[in-house]
């Protein structure tokens, strides 16, 4: 078990190291692509997003008319009101009649009409669209986030062990889910507000260039200043929101540690320690927040007087056009309008990169792990492993972990006939574990060829090979479900009798129907409704039920009580029966009648052979077996004075 807990510890941190890699919108850009996978419902959105940016920049124009329209009556009727030789000398320097006059002065209130209608019409489009928008923007997002969170469980599930043993648990849940989130909100909210602020800008400044081209030029400055703004903001920003999703994996993973763990620290009384040490993550996580909100605080101000610059800026230059007559009321408003619709896309910028750097940063560690490479996959020629016997060989064998120049196991040689018992014995870091672990072909060999029916394991499809490959773990894992649904985790298909044929096989029959629900009893995360040993009898039963040809106990009584051991052991005899069966075991006593029994000692097997064999031949065998009947005589010698207490 050594090897597996020691694998990795090099170089943890993240997946694909410490590393990684950086952030970029190529990674930002794949994640967008994800839209075309829901092409009606995106163009639905951004179609809609372009009619009600159209009825928002008709407005404008639509007050200059009722503007217009109301100056020019009253204009007109003051010129009624004067004397008739005024109005004389008035007319002769403006381009209309009297009568021209007149219906100026008394059509006035048509315009507004027509106008105020189209007004409150545009309106209603701009708002039923504007919802269109939001709603679908909404809809595909979840969408993608949904394919998202499927991909990286569909990856994180076929990625090899050596790629778990690098990544801690707390890392990936939060890539699965608080990075998707925050790419999900870019998509769903940023991206349009994006194309919605370039839109609106530019449809805003081509108005103002055909409206007054000479007062738009004392906007026109502004701009430029304000996108280098943000994208020096932007740049400044994008490692800073990476840092904080790295230091939200840390406290994730604290959180995830402690409550899997949660009796551990109450029986070390760690309460405390554990706090501090979750306080210490989520204040190094606090700091990086703050450190972003000065950058947002420093922004925003400096956008705000640059905006206030360039409308103090058109204020003057609009107020002397006015003044000389080249600029009207309604001008000027319009004027006003569009420049609001300048000015708004603007400061929605800022909103918008801050954002967008979020996601860049979510996008780049989504992809880390989508486009991480499986230390162990199929090759393109493998074919399914037929129905086996059970032979297994390995043929000079070496192991070395991921980025370790050590080996963990050295030339090892062995051969099991179908049906035959094989005991791997030894010391802690001997390679027992590992031995294991390259039979269901949970990782590669360094060097040499492991097979089974002469078979290499490496010319076949994974999962053939593993579906003849029963299994049971010294710590057992049980999923949140029924005590049936974790017995036919292997076989869902299985039929109550075949469930509970396997459950009596196994020992687990009797503590089962002693449950008010029986096999329908609810099992707690990792099986903690459960004791220890009945969590083992119901492994058992999970391994009986998919019929293996070759079997793997890895220490399976080790945690449980004498009785139950015995019960166990029952259940593992004929779990074992007619079966290759590969037994790690750390007791002698559980092992005496194995055909092979394997004495590793620092990745080598340096003696083999049956029971008596051994006895007679290997000093390290017969030194584990003596030393194991003295703690036996004072076990014995201490069970009644503890059991008199």
């Amino acid at each position: 078990m050594n090897q597996r807990n020691s694998f990795g510890r090099p170089g943890r941190g993240g997946p694909g190291g410490p590393q990684g890699r950086g952030g970029s919108m190529k990674d930002l850009g794949r994640a967008i692509g994800y839209l075309g996978r829901y092409r009606r419902t995106t163009i639905l959105a951004y179609a809609s997003l372009f009619i009600s940016i159209g009825a928002q920049l008709v407005v404008p124009q639509l007050v200059q008319n009722v503007l217009d329209a109301v100056t020019e009556s009253v204009f007109a009727r003051q010129i009624l009101d004067l004397s008739k030789s005024a109005q004389a000398t008035a007319l002769e320097s403006l381009p209309f009649t009297l009568e021209e006059l007149t219906e100026r002065a008394f059509s006035a209130e048509g315009p507004i009409y027509w106008a105020m209608l189209f007004i409150v019409v545009f309106s209603v489009a701009r708002g039923l669209f504007a919802f269109a928008q939001a709603f679908l923007g909404q809809k595909v997002s979840q969408d993608v986030a949904f394919d998202f969170r499927n991909e990286l469980f569909e990856k994180i599930q076929r990625l090899s062990f050596s790629y778990h043993d690098r990544n801690r648990t707390g890392q990936l849940m939060i890539r699965a889910t608080d990075d998707v989130e925050k790419l999900r909100m870019f998509i769903g909210q940023g991206l349009l507000l994006g194309v919605q602020a370039i839109v609106l800008l530019i449809g805003s400044l081509a108005v103002l260039v055909f409206t007054n081209w000479s007062l738009t030029l004392v906007v026109l400055p502004v701009l430029p200043l304000a996108l280098v703004l943000f994208m020096v903001f932007g740049i400044v920003t994008q490692p800073l929101f990476g840092e904080i999703q790295r230091r939200l994996s840390n406290l994730n993973t604290i959180l995830q540690e402690n409550l899997a763990g949660i009796r551990v620290v109450k029986a070390f009384v760690r309460e405390r320690k554990e706090q501090e040490r979750f306080r210490d993550a989520a204040q190094t996580l606090l700091d990086q927040h703050i450190k972003i909100a000065k950058f947002f605080s420093f922004l925003f101000p400096i956008i705000f007087l640059v905006a206030n610059l360039g409308q103090a800026a058109v204020v003057y230059w609009g107020g002397r056009q006015i003044l000389f007559g080249t600029l009207s009321l309604g001008e000027w408003q319009k004027f006003s309008l569009y420049l609001i619709y300048v000015f708004f896309p603007i400061g929605q910028l800022g909103f918008i990169v801050g954002q967008m750097s979020q996601a860049i940063a979510s996008a780049q560690r989504i992809f880390e792990i989508l486009d991480a490479k499986s230390e162990v996959t199929d090759r393109p020629d493998a074919r399914p492993l037929p129905q086996v016997q059970g032979l297994v060989r390995f043929d000079n064998v070496s192991f070395r972990y991921f980025n370790s120049t050590d080996p963990v196991l050295q030339k090892i040689s062995l051969n099991a006939q179908p049906g035959e018992t094989v005991a791997l014995l030894g010391g802690t870091g001997s390679g027992k574990t590992t031995i294991i672990n390259l039979i269901p072909r949970f990782y590669d060999v360094s060097e040499g060829q492991v097979f089974i029916d002469d078979w290499d394991v490496r010319d076949v499809t994974l999962d053939s090979m593993r579906r003849q490959i029963g299994i049971v773990l010294q710590e057992t894992n049980l999923f949140t479900g029924t005590i049936r649904d974790n017995i036919a985790f292997g076989r869902p298909q299985a039929t109550d009798a075949e469930v509970e044929a396997a459950a009596r096989a196994a020992a687990a029959h009797d503590f089962i129907v002693s449950f008010p629900d029986g096999y329908e009893t609810a099992v707690g995360e990792r099986g903690t409704t459960l004791s220890g040993g009945q969590k083992q009898r119901v492994a058992i039963a999970r391994a009986l039920l998919t019929d293996p040809r070759i079997l793997i106990l890895d220490d399976s009584t080790s945690n449980v009580d004498v009785a139950t051991e015995v019960l166990i052991q029952n259940a593992l005899d004929q779990l074992m029966e007619d079966r290759t069966s590969f037994v790690i075991a750390q007791r002698i006593s559980t092992v005496v009648n194995a055909d092979q029994i394997l004495v590793l000692d620092k990745g080598r097997i340096v003696d083999r052979g049956t029971h008596e064999e051994l006895m007679a031949t290997s000093a390290i065998y017969t030194d584990i077996y003596h030393s194991q009947l003295v703690e036996d005589a004072v076990l014995e010698e201490e069970a009644p004075l503890a059991a008199e207490a």
